[in-house]
């Protein structure tokens, strides 16, 4: 098996497997694990990842990913596959973003789900409400998918 296949094995889980489950609306349930030490500090990463938007600061946001990252905007959008991929489709709304609001965030290894809304000004939706999945490999973000809730 290639590293290529590999890849998309485990990128193909997360859009089939993960993205299921955040838009079915699974969350912890009250009686939940406590999260691990890594599962905390993966949850941390994605708070401070969510956080930086507001920077409206490309650099400040790529320090996040790994070089082999990719990002799914939406689900109805193409994979930006590879570093510089993700950084080109960040920076086609980096500027429209006013913050990023965590409602929820849970882990399990190296996974990590937050229900969010993003604001946005001059842009064509004013908030998007969603459901964000991660992948964290060595404290940086392989694969995020993002999976709409709501868009007003």
């Amino acid at each position: 098996m290639t590293t290529t296949r590999a890849t998309m094995g485990r990128r193909g889980f997360l859009a089939a497997g993960a993205g299921a489950m955040a838009l079915a609306g699974i969350a912890p349930s009250v009686s939940a694990a406590e999260p691990t030490a890594g599962e905390q500090a993966n949850i941390q990463l994605v708070n401070e990842f969510c956080e930086a938007w507001s920077s409206n600061d490309l650099d400040n946001i790529m320090v996040f990913f790994a070089e082999d990252s990719a990002y799914r905007m939406m689900e109805t959008m193409a994979l930006a596959d590879g570093k510089d991929a993700v950084s080109e489709r960040i920076q086609t709304i980096i500027n429209n973003v006013d913050r990023f609001e965590v409602l929820e965030t849970f882990a399990r290894g190296p996974m990590v789900i937050n229900e969010r809304i993003d604001y946005f000004s001059n842009f064509s939706i004013n908030t998007w409400h969603g459901v964000g999945v991660f992948f964290i490999r060595d404290g940086k973000i392989v694969d995020w998918y993002d999976y709409t809730m709501e868009m007003q």
